[in-house]
């Protein structure tokens, strides 16, 4: 069966159907963010690198030590400007007795939503060791939010998170039990405020609920409104609001809510003032002084505490989501590519100061979109060749199984579900795709065709390399689905429009039964770039075998008729001009 044949409208149907639990999908999230985060001091400080053994780091004078999780030979960090990310690089160093060495290192960029494991599932599937054997100084880099990239403020925060993180990956497996997820890790320091204690109810306090209330619209107006327009804004204050006069059974209050609203949808307008936090205590006294006047028994008031405070706590988590998972495609291409891009350069050395990039996914889309932005800016991009793998900026021509998988149609949607725990989601559906009587079995062809991957390191591809994905950079990458194909976070750069510019050498492959990026979508790329620096290639047979979304990267027969093609065309770039 297809994927196109089938009812998966978001992936969020998955998940219900396939955790067989009646949750909220905002509740999947709380908890799914709480394994992944810890709140951490931000101090402006750089963080260079750790290596494989625990000795003193003669670059920065850390003690170094990597997770158990990263099989490469070293783990280094690096910070982005403005940020308290920590993006996390693989390296695999070669060895000149197995090859000579290459002059330009290689960078590795993975798709949406996932980490280094894809590159280095085992010993004998290793796309990232077969190209380190080749003699390329072999960099795998991890997005914001994906695998080891942690928030952290020091060497010392950056060792324990990434341990923590690579506890909670290498368990993935265990939270799985037929395909119901067990998360049990709370966000520490945020306990929900509890008003009975001992059984016995305490009494209504009139002071805390103001400060609470408080709290949440300083969220609103502070964080929220540097995260989003002011029109989404209004959004997410008029839920709560909402929220709030919906635990009420009568409609007596509602006028009275409505003006508290409007009274702060102005301040909202007004934007930051010196005397926004006594106006926003105000407002909610007056939110306080409607409840207390509407909930007069004092059994209802025990009660309604109760459900006040489980309702903001609920509201602050999704606001917390916003704010977390505050990137898009643009932060990516901005931000995290050219910080990496400079550290690699200053440990590598390549006497041009250029790189080889390959990209799978999201990771290749990225880098026609930095050769197409360099082109206008007219700047150097900074590699001596690329190579895109299932990768382009244009599906829109393609029948691709994407047009489903991305349901998110505007930012108010974006708001409701702030993100999508695609890592849970696949980790519970794989018990049902992969055992009898395979009702998700489709699953299992949008990554991989039929025999091209061993079920094991299909289990731990799943398990282990795909995370959670914000839904303000799907909102983005969806453009790439509309005319004109993919654009930047304002809807005014169409990236593709401008690939003819371009002076860097690309190889663009495909896979034959890539449901997710079909050859159809790969070639709409690679025709607009320049016929003397373009090479584009399907992988596949008409009897087979075939090629899916990841067998470009990890199917076993890769290392046979794709990774030889890869180093012939990088062998032929290899040169300082």
């Amino acid at each position: 069966m297809t994927a196109a044949g089938c009812n998966f409208y978001p992936a969020i149907h998955v998940a219900a159907s396939s955790l067989r639990r009646r949750q909220h999908l905002a509740v999947l999230h709380n908890r799914l963010v709480a394994v992944s985060f810890r709140r951490l001091t931000v101090r402006a400080r750089e963080i260079r690198g750790f290596s494989t053994n625990k000795i003193q780091c003669a670059e920065d004078g850390q003690i170094c030590s990597k997770p158990s999780i990263c099989t490469a030979d070293e783990l280094h960090y690096v910070n982005l400007p403005n940020s308290d990310w920590r993006l996390a690089l693989w390296r695999y160093k070669p060895s000149p007795e197995q090859a000579p060495p290459r002059k330009h290192p290689l960078l590795l960029l993975s798709g949406v939503g996932t980490n280094a494991i894809g590159y280095d599932l085992s010993p004998e599937s290793s796309f990232a060791r077969y190209m380190c054997g080749q003699g390329f100084d072999t960099w795998v880099m991890e997005f914001r939010g994906a695998g080891l990239s942690v928030r952290a403020s020091d060497s010392k925060d950056i060792e324990r998170s990434a341990n923590e993180v690579s506890h909670q990956m290498e368990t993935a497996a265990d939270n799985v039990s037929d395909g119901v997820l067990s998360w049990t890790i709370e966000k520490p320091g945020e306990v929900m405020p509890n008003y009975v204690q001992n059984g016995v109810p305490t009494a209504w306090d009139e002071r805390r609920l103001v400060t609470v209330f408080t709290d949440t619209l300083m969220l609103l107006s502070e964080r929220v409104s540097g995260f989003l327009n002011e029109g989404q804004s209004r959004i997410m204050s008029a839920k709560f609001f909402d929220l709030i006069s919906n635990l009420f059974e009568d409609s007596l209050a509602y006028g009275r809510f409505s003006n508290i609203r409007e009274s702060f949808f102005s301040l909202l307008g007004a934007r930051q003032n010196s005397a926004i936090v006594s106006q926003i205590r105000d407002i909610s006294q007056r939110l306080v002084d409607v409840i207390y006047e509407r909930q007069r028994s004092i059994s209802q008031i025990f009660d309604l505490q109760e459900r006040l405070m489980t309702t903001i706590n609920d509201f602050q988590k999704q606001l917390d989501l916003i704010a977390n998972y505050d990137w898009d495609f643009d932060k990516h291409l901005k931000e995290d590519i050219p910080a990496v891009m400079g550290y690699i350069r200053s440990r590598s050395k390549p006497e041009d100061g250029r790189l080889f990039a390959i990209g799978h996914s999201m990771g290749g889309i990225l880098l026609y979109a930095r050769i197409s932005k360099c082109s206008v800016e007219g700047k150097d991009p900074g590699f001596a060749a690329i190579v895109t793998l299932a990768s382009s900026l244009d599906y829109a021509s393609s029948n691709s199984a994407l047009m489903q998988l991305l349901p998110l149609a505007d930012p108010a949607q974006a708001l409701n579900v702030p993100i999508v725990p695609l890592g849970a989601l696949l980790a519970a559906a794989h018990p049902f795709s992969s055992r009898p009587p395979y009702i998700l079995s489709w699953l299992n062809d949008l990554i991989s065709a039929q025999d091209m991957m061993h079920p094991e390191l299909l289990k731990k591809l799943v398990m282990n390399n795909f995370g959670t994905i914000p839904a303000k950079l799907l909102l983005q990458l969806k453009t790439a689905l509309q005319e004109g194909g993919l654009r930047d976070a304002r809807g005014t750069f169409f990236y593709k429009d401008h690939l003819h510019k371009t002076n860097v050498h690309v190889l663009a492959l495909a896979g034959d039964k890539d449901l997710i990026c079909p050859p159809e979508a790969v070639k709409e790329t690679a025709k607009l770039i320049p016929k003397h620096l373009a090479t584009y290639k399907v992988l596949g047979e008409p009897n087979g075998p075939h090629y899916a979304h990841y067998d470009l990267v990890g199917g076993r027969l890769a290392v046979k008729h794709v990774y030889p093609l890869i180093i012939q065309f990088l062998s032929r770039h290899d040169r300082i001009e």
